[in-house]
């Protein structure tokens, strides 16, 4: 046994977990398991779960009463290639776009925000550090 903690997977709320899931394996060519209380899809690089919640409201962006607390970040290549298969599979395009020379916003099916970009998240910094001078190594 160790004390090691590794990311697994992050969840989201939703209103019905499978129909969710099956969004975004549509669009990432990935795999929807479960049902609509709990689902999961397993895609290419990550996974990511659904939990049905009955009272579910969907975040609002980029402000609202209800607001967004996360969002999912994909990493592509062709923004206008990858913006017609999300609209395809029930996306909704955002009017606001703050970084619409590299980045689109969009709702799933369910209200959640998330983006197609073409900055991989990684990439996005230099070297090990964190703006602490913290390599996040204990």
């Amino acid at each position: 046994m160790s004390d090691t903690i590794r990311l697994s997977g992050v969840t989201l709320n939703a209103p019905d977990a499978i129909a969710l899931a099956r969004f975004y394996a549509r669009i990432t060519g990935g795999t929807a398991k479960g049902d609509q209380g709990w689902a999961t899809v397993t895609g290419p690089n990550a996974d990511i779960g659904f939990q049905q919640i009955d009272d579910f409201r969907p975040p609002q962006w980029p402000a609202g009463t209800v607001p967004m607390q996360m969002h999912l970040d994909f990493f592509v290549d062709d923004l206008a290639a990858t913006e017609a298969r999300v609209l395809a599979a029930g996306a909704t395009r955002f009017d606001f776009q703050p970084n619409a020379d590299h980045c689109f916003v969009y709702a799933d099916p369910a209200g959640h925000p998330f983006c197609l970009s073409t900055w991989d998240v990684p990439e996005l910094f230099d070297d090990d550090t964190d703006s602490t001078g913290d390599s996040g190594q204990l």
